[in-house]
């Protein structure tokens, strides 16, 4: 899948070291409900069942890499995937040193033209912190609407906050 700057690809085992540096970035858990750190080997079990079809797995992550130079700058993950309802959840990073290029907006254009067109789906939804203000605009810019407010939802270091519901009907 490609547009403007950007294309989609699936995961290649020539990602683990990539995967293994974003996944264990303790500055994203917060983000990702991540509170532990994965191995190599739990990543390269995830990079071989990614290869299976998203019905069978309930998932879907694809590397966000810059058309040109096939740098890898971030990923887009559908998740909680549901075929009989038609829906799942989104996700996306982007590198710290390649954000506020325009990668986040045009990855997540084509994925959700992707999740709507081929995979049949009706509806996709965020979960955003109410302070990740990037994402929110992101998100709604994309044509999400927030639906949904979730009161004291994620714990963090600075105690518990918010987390937007974000949601797009096809």
């Amino acid at each position: 899948m490609q547009q403007e700057e950007i294309l989609l690809r699936a995961l290649e085992p020539e990602d683990i070291d990539l995967l293994y540096q974003w996944e264990n970035n303790m500055e994203i858990w917060e983000v990702s409900n991540t509170l532990t750190p994965f191995s190599r080997h739990q990543l390269k079990t995830y990079i071989e069942q990614a290869q299976l079809d998203v019905f069978q797995t309930k998932q879907l992550r694809l590397i966000i890499e810059l058309e040109t130079s096939h740098t890898a700058v971030g990923m887009i993950d559908l998740f909680d995937f549901d075929a009989f309802h038609q829906r799942g959840g989104l996700g996306i990073i982007i590198h710290r040193n390649y954000r506020q290029k325009g990668y986040a907006r045009q990855a997540l254009e084509l994925f959700t033209t992707y999740c709507f067109n081929n995979l049949a789906l009706r509806q996709l939804y965020a979960n955003i912190s109410i302070n990740n203000t990037a994402s929110l605009a992101l998100f709604e810019q994309a044509g999400f609407e927030r639906v949904g407010i979730k009161k004291q939802w994620r714990k963090t270091k600075d105690g518990f906050i918010d987390e937007c519901l974000y949601q797009r009907l096809r």
